[in-house]
């Protein structure tokens, strides 16, 4: 991992570490503190060890009634803790310790810090970036226990500056204020950092040892492309700064002037911009003409948290609703992409050996069949009310095609016998493993969709979340610029639409490399289309 730098210019510090969310943010600093106080009052050990469950099931009650009011990924998220709190084994040492005399709250504090100790030192990247939540269920537990705040309020207009930051912590800020987060430790792929990206606050990570000499810094500079802070900076640094603020907010209030028109390139080409969408709350208060439809609907979002595996029912009601929301416009739908850095409780295999090349996406459906047709028949029940599309992911070989199309022509027949309104909806795949990518004319799909995250990190051998070898992870690389071409190439022999849905479509810095390889669909997520339309409007052959 690039190792943070540390520079004094007339008093400025400015520091660098990792871009965890792009944008630019100026505004004084508030510094994170966890406001859990010592408990006053203790029993003996059965007291202590009831208060302590008391205050286990406390918190998840309170990340239940969170969950009821944010959307999508924050959910999950929340539900990840909440999955959490209920492993016992999580508890087990704390109860131990109860058991031989220690009190409620410094038992849980010693077994929860022990548990995110483990955590921060584990190779994989995931896993450290998991150490938040485990911090946040830690502080959120010993305020039920003590009776105090979990975590101090923070206005939405400041640049949080601290070691890490939880999800609650960060949920309970209004970023629509502005604002930004400047963190001594993290990670560009925490559960914080995907949150901030959705909601567009800047945020940098891994700065290393942060100003304080007894008083904080009061005002910061945060430049979340480039991953730097500078704190309390000198009146040109200042000045400077707010004029590429005020350029960046010029060039924003353009861009989203333009998110209602097509997209066009400054030579005439016409480019479909789609939408990614995660859950169906992500296009709450969207206009559907912002876009030419949805080129992904990640479908993980069902199968998470606690509710268990989702039936066909609760399923087609989703996808329909997203379907009524596109009106007409197709909706490209994922199926379940489980696996890797997506584990599903009762699902997926707990301690896979190297899950990114085990049993994840395609691999995994077709080996749990049973659940795989369940969510085969409500796609063909939805199918009826829009202009669906499927797409399989992690497909590396023709004969994962036809089986998935084998058994979706099974249980579109068995609708039918049935006399269920139903459709047989075109099936295409996701072109995210380089085999798929050089032998793509193989493939009998109705449409192709790159997936450029796990195209280029396999491709590469190198992934986006660990930062020792992030500079690697280049998806503007000329070869996976190349493996693109050439799936574009192979659409246009068998005449089916290509399109890519994975983040490089949201990198303005590739919208020319990517319209060069002969791509006019791209999918993003809705916070970027107004910037990739104006990306694509300056485009010339």
């Amino acid at each position: 991992m690039t190792v943070s730098a540390r520079r004094e210019i007339v008093g400025e510090i400015q520091l660098t570490g990792h871009p965890a969310s792009p944008g630019l943010a100026i505004g004084p600093v508030a510094v994170l503190t966890s406001v859990v106080a010592s408990r006053a009052a203790k029993g003996d050990p059965a007291q202590e060890a009831a208060a302590l469950k008391a205050a286990i099931e406390g918190a998840a009650v309170e990340l239940a009634e969170l969950i009821a009011t944010v959307h999508s990924e924050a959910a999950e998220i929340l539900e990840f803790q909440v999955a959490m709190l209920g492993d016992d084994a999580l508890a087990e040492g704390a109860y131990e310790a109860v058991a031989a005399g220690k009190a409620a709250d410094d038992a849980w504090r010693a077994a929860l810090d022990a548990e995110i100790a483990g955590y921060r030192a584990a190779d994989e990247e995931y896993f450290q970036a998991r150490a938040a939540d485990l911090v946040d269920i830690r502080d959120r537990v010993l305020a039920g226990l003590n009776g105090a705040d979990a975590i101090a309020k923070i206005s939405g207009d400041s640049v949080v500056m601290g070691d890490d930051i939880s999800p609650s912590a960060f949920l309970a800020v209004d970023w629509t204020r502005g604002g930004a987060i400047a963190l001594a430790a993290g990670s560009p792929s925490s559960h914080v950092a995907m949150l901030a990206r959705a909601r567009g606050a800047p945020m940098v990570v891994g700065l290393g040892p942060l100003p304080s000499n007894g008083q904080p810094p009061s005002l910061a500079l945060v430049d979340g492309d480039a991953g730097t802070v500078i704190f309390d900076p000198n009146p040109e640094t200042r000045r400077l700064f707010e004029h590429r603020v005020a350029a960046a907010n010029a060039a924003r209030i353009a861009a989203d002037a333009g998110r209602l028109k097509p997209a066009v390139t400054a030579d005439g080409r016409r480019i479909a911009v789609l939408l990614n969408v995660a859950a169906p709350e992500d296009l709450a208060g969207l206009d559907p003409a912002i876009c030419d439809g949805i080129g992904l609907v990640r479908t993980e979002f069902l199968f998470e948290g606690s509710r268990g595996l989702p039936g066909e029912d609760a399923q087609y009601a989703v996808y329909r609703r997203i379907l009524d929301w596109a009106a007409g416009r197709p909706v490209t739908i994922r199926t379940l992409d489980a696996g890797g850095d997506k584990p599903i409780s009762g699902l997926t295999i707990d301690g896979e050996r190297n899950p990114f090349l085990g049993l994840r996406g395609i691999r995994l459906s077709l080996a749990r069949p049973e659940v795989f047709r369940v969510q085969l028949r409500a796609l063909c029940r939805a199918a009826v009310h829009g202009t669906l599309k499927v797409m399989l992911p992690m497909i590396a070989v023709p004969a994962e095609l036809d089986r998935a199309s084998a058994m979706l022509d099974a249980e579109f027949a068995a609708l039918k016998a049935e006399g269920i309104a139903c459709a047989r909806p075109p099936l295409g795949i996701m072109v995210e493993v380089p085999a798929a990518a050089l032998c793509a004319e193989d493939f009998g799909a109705a449409f192709y969709s790159i997936g450029s995250n796990d195209l280029t990190q396999y491709t590469m051998a190198a992934a986006r979340d660990i930062g020792a070898v992030a500079d690697l992870n280049d998806a503007g690389h000329p070869a996976v610029l190349a493996l693109i071409t050439r799936t574009v190439e192979a659409g246009r022999k068998r005449g089916v639409e290509v399109s890519l849905c994975g983040d490089a479509a949201a990198d303005m810095r590739l919208t020319n490399a990517l319209l060069a390889t002969g791509l006019t669909t791209l999918s993003v997520s809705p916070i970027a289309v107004a910037r990739l339309k104006a990306a694509i409007a300056g485009v010339t052959a």
